[in-house]
C-alpha cells in the first residue's frame, strides 16, 4: 500500500477500520449477553496483569519521564515541530485550554477529593486518619497525576507531531515507526499499530465517560433527590450527553472542540477561585508548597515502588489504574495534542506540556484535597471520610455541602462535567476517525459520528458488566501492548533526531561553503550587492519569473534526460517557484524560491524621517526547502548561480538518503554541459510566465 491510499482523504482505511469494529462489537455483545460472565473474566484478567506486570508499566512510564525531558534539554530541543518558518497554529492560553480538557479534566473533578481522603483514611503504608496518612496521602495523589501523566501524553503527541508536521508523514501512531522499518509502516505491521491505538484510545475514553456519568448521576442525585444513583440513570446520561458530543464532532475542531475547552477551563478556574477563598487560604497556600516539596523529594522512590515487600491490591487500585487509563488514553490526547501543536518547538511543547498541566494540577489538589482534609482534622467534619468511602463519586458534592452557596456551586460542576465529557468524546471521536482513516485530515462526518457512538455505547456495555472494575481492567489490558509500541516509538524518534541532526549540521556547512566566495563567477558581487540593496516588489517578481523559472526548467529537462521525474510549479499569484523531484517513492526533493516582504532597516536609508515611512518593506528571493526556510536571498544570482544551488541541495538531500554519489542522474561531463550551455539554447519554448 501506498503512501497516497493510506492517507486519502476522506476514506476509510479497511486493514485499521474492520478489525477495531469487529473486536468491539464481539465485546459489547459478549458482554450484554452475560454480563456477569463477563464481570467475573474482567475481575480474573485485572488481577492477572497487575500481579504479572505491575513491574513493566511502572519501569515503562519512568523511561518515558526521562526520554522526554532529555529530548528537551538537548540540542534538538530548537526542532521544530514543522517546517523551520511555521508559526503555532493556536495562542498558548488556547492550546493549554485544549490540552488541558482533553488530558484528564474529568479525573480531577472525580478525583480532587476523592483520592486524597480516601487515601488519608487507608494509606498504603501506616496508621490512618493520622498527620502523616495527611501528608502521604498528598504526595500519592500529586504522583499519580503529576509529571509522569503528562510525560506519557507528551511522549506520543511529540513523536506523532515530529513526523506528520515535520517529516510529512501520516497523523497516525505508525508514522513513529518509520525511521526503524521504513515504507512497512504502510503494511500489516501498520495496520496493527493502529489498531491497537483505536482500541486503547476507545477503552480510554469509555473509562473517562464511565466514571464521568457516575459523578453526574451523584450530582443529580444530591440537587435533586428523586434521581436515583443507579446504573440505568448513568446509563442514560451516557447517551443524552453523547448526543450533544455528536453535535459538537460535527461542528469540527475549532468551532466545537476549542470553544467548549475555554468555556471548561474557565468554569474550573472559576470554581477553583471558589473553594480557595471560601477554604482555608492560608493553609492552602502553606500546603501547596510543602506538598510540591514532598512530591519532588520522593519523586524517584515513589516512581520505582511496586510494594515488593508488602504485596497488596491497593497498587494495582490505583498506581497501575491511574498510568495504565492514561497510557490507553494516550493515543487520543497525543494525537489530539499533536494536531493543535504544529509550528512549536520541541523544547517549547514538552516544557508546556509538561510544567503547566502540572503546577494547574498540584493547585487543584492542594485546594481540593486540602481543604476536605483541613475540614476533617481541624473542623470535625470526619462524616466525609464515611460518605467518600461508601460512593467515589460524592465526595466533590460533599465537599460543597460544608461550604457556601452549595447549589449554586454544584450545578455548576454538573455543568463542567458534562462539558468535560462532551468535550472529550469529541476530540477522542477526531483522534479514533484520524487512525481509522489512515492520518486523514478531513473525513466524512459520519465517521466522527459513528465514533462517537461506539465510544458512548462500550461505555455503556462495561458499567452494565461490572462498573468500575471492568472499565478498569479494559483500560489496563489495552495500555499493555501499546506501552510497548510507545517504547518503541521513541526509540524510532530519537534514531530520527539523530539522522537530522547530521542532516541539519550537512545543510548549515553547505550554505556556508556556498557563500564562502569559492564558488559561482563572480557571485561575492551579487552577494554583496544583496546586501546593501533593497528591490521593489515588482523587480523581485520579475527575477523569480525569468531568471528562476528558466533555471528551473534547464534543471528539469536535464533531469528527464536521465529518466527523472521531476516538476516545476509556477503560483503566479504568490510569485513563488518551485522545482519538486521524485523517484521510486523515496526521493521527495524540493527546491522552491518564494518572494518574501522584510521591514526595510533603519540603515537602508538614513536620510529617510522617521514617521510611516519607516513601515515600507523590500522584497527578498528566499530559498525554501522541505524543512522550511533556509534564510538566504538569491535576488541577483544568474541561471548560472541558481543551477549550483540546486544542484548542490540535491546532492545533499541524495547523501541524506544514502545514495550512492555515483546514482546521481549525471556524471560530471554532463553536468558541466548543461552548467556551460547558453541561456539562449535553453530559453526556446520556455512557457509565457509573466
Amino acid at each position: 500500500m501506498t503512501k497516497d491510499k493510506l492517507t486519502g482523504t476522506g476514506s476509510i482505511l479497511v486493514p485499521v477500520f474492520v478489525p477495531a469494529v469487529v473486536v468491539i462489537v464481539l465485546l459489547v455483545i459478549g458482554t450484554i449477553s452475560n454480563p456477569e460472565l463477563a464481570g467475573n473474566a474482567f475481575s480474573a484478567t485485572l488481577s492477572y496483569i497487575t500481579d504479572t506486570f505491575g513491574w513493566f508499566y511502572m519501569l515503562s512510564v519512568a523511561f518515558f519521564l526521562i526520554f522526554i525531558v532529555g529530548i528537551a534539554f538537548t540540542d534538538w530541543g530548537h526542532i521544530k515541530l514543522g517546517p523551520d518558518h511555521a508559526d503555532p497554529q493556536y495562542s498558548f492560553p488556547a492550546w493549554f485550554a485544549m490540552l488541558f480538557s482533553a488530558g484528564y479534566g474529568i479525573a480531577l473533578l472525580f478525583f480532587g477529593v476523592a483520592e486524597p481522603v480516601l487515601h488519608y483514611a487507608s494509606p498504603p503504608t501506616g496508621a490512618g486518619e493520622t498527620v502523616d496518612a495527611a501528608k502521604q496521602a498528598m504526595q500519592i495523589a500529586f504522583f499519580h497525576w503529576g509529571f509522569h501523566i503528562w510525560a506519557i501524553y507528551g511522549l506520543v503527541a511529540l513523536v506523532l507531531a515530529y513526523f506528520a508536521f515535520r517529516h510529512g508523514l501520516p497523523l497516525s501512531m505508525r508514522s513513529a515507526l518509520y525511521p526503524l522499518i521504513g515504507d512497512k509502516i504502510y503494511g500489516p505491521a501498520g495496520h496493527v499499530v493502529d489498531v491497537f491505538a483505536i482500541l486503547g484510545t476507545l477503552f480510554g475514553i469509555a473509562t473517562t465517560l464511565g466514571l464521568s456519568v457516575a459523578q453526574i448521576n451523584a450530582g443529580l442525585n444530591y440537587l435533586w433527590p428523586e434521581i436515583p444513583v443507579s446504573t440505568t440513570v448513568q446509563i442514560v446520561s451516557i447517551f443524552l450527553i453523547t448526543g450533544l458530543a455528536i453535535f459538537s464532532v460535527v461542528a469540527g475542531m475549532d468551532k466545537g472542540v476549542k470553544r467548549l475547552s475555554i468555556l471548561n477551563m474557565i468554569l474550573a478556574v472559576s470554581l477553583m477561585l471558589f473553594v480557595f477563598v471560601a477554604g482555608p487560604t492560608i493553609h492552602i497556600l502553606e500546603s501547596f508548597l510543602q506538598n510540591t516539596g514532598s512530591y519532588l523529594n520522593f519523586i524517584v522512590e515513589r516512581t520505582f515502588n511496586l510494594q515488593a515487600y508488602t504485596r497488596s491490591d491497593w497498587i494495582g487500585n490505583w498506581t497501575l489504574f491511574i498510568f495504565g487509563w492514561t497510557i490507553a488514553w494516550a493515543p487520543f490526547v497525543g494525537l489530539f495534542v499533536a494536531k493543535i501543536s504544529r509550528g512549536r518547538t520541541i523544547r517549547e511543547f514538552v516544557v508546556g506540556v509538561m510544567l503547566v498541566p502540572t503546577i494547574f494540577t498540584f493547585l487543584w489538589f492542594s485546594i481540593f484535597g486540602n481543604t476536605a482534609l483541613h475540614k476533617i482534622m481541624n473542623e470535625g467534619y470526619t462524616a466525609l471520610i464515611g460518605e467518600v468511602q461508601a460512593d467515589h463519586a460524592i465526595a466533590l458534592f460533599k465537599l460543597y455541602e460544608i461550604l457556601p452557596f452549595s447549589s449554586i456551586v454544584s450545578f455548576l460542576t454538573v455543568i463542567l462535567i458534562i462539558t468535560f465529557f462532551v468535550t472529550s468524546s469529541d476530540s477522542g471521536s477526531l483522534v479514533i476517525d484520524s487512525l481509522a482513516s489512515g492520518g486523514a485530515q478531513e473525513s466524512p462526518v459520519w465517521h466522527r459520528v459513528f465514533w462517537a457512538t461506539s465510544e458512548g455505547a462500550v461505555a455503556a456495555v462495561l458499567l452494565l458488566a461490572g462498573g468500575l472494575s471492568a472499565l478498569q481492567t479494559m483500560t489496563i489490558a489495552s495500555a499493555l501492548p501499546f506501552s510497548i509500541i510507545m517504547i518503541i516509538s521513541a526509540i524510532g524518534m530519537w534514531r530520527a533526531l539523530i539522522i537530522e541532526g547530521h542532516h541539519h549540521r550537512t545543510l548549515q556547512l553547505e550554505i556556508h561553503n556556498r557563500f564562502s566566495g569559492t564558488s559561482g563567477r563572480g557571485l561575492w558581487k551579487r552577494r554583496l550587492l544583496g546586501l546593501v540593496t533593497f528591490p521593489h516588489k515588482h523587480e523581485v517578481e520579475d527575477f523569480i519569473a525569468t531568471t528562476v523559472t528558466k533555471a528551473m526548467l534547464r534543471v528539469k529537462r536535464e533531469l528527464a534526460k536521465q529518466d527523472w521525474s521531476a516538476q516545476m510549479h509556477v503560483d503566479e499569484e504568490n510569485a513563488r517557484t518551485y522545482l519538486e523531484v521524485q523517484r521510486d517513492d523515496k526521493v521527495d526533493f524540493v527546491y522552491e524560491i518564494r518572494l518574501v516582504a522584510h521591514q526595510l532597516p533603519d540603515y537602508a536609508f538614513p536620510e529617510m524621517s522617521h514617521g510611516k515611512e519607516t513601515d515600507r518593506v523590500y522584497y527578498r528571493a528566499e530559498v525554501f526547502l522541505r524543512l522550511g526556510g533556509q534564510s538566504y536571498d538569491i535576488f541577483g544570482f544568474d541561471q548560472h548561480d541558481i543551477i549550483i544551488d540546486i544542484l548542490d541541495k540535491f546532492e545533499k538531500h541524495l547523501i541524506f538518503l544514502e545514495i550512492s554519489p555515483g546514482n546521481l542522474p549525471w556524471n560530471m561531463v554532463e553536468h558541466d554541459e548543461m552548467l556551460n550551455s547558453s541561456s539562449e539554447d535553453l530559453d526556446a519554448g520556455l512557457p509565457n510566465q509573466r
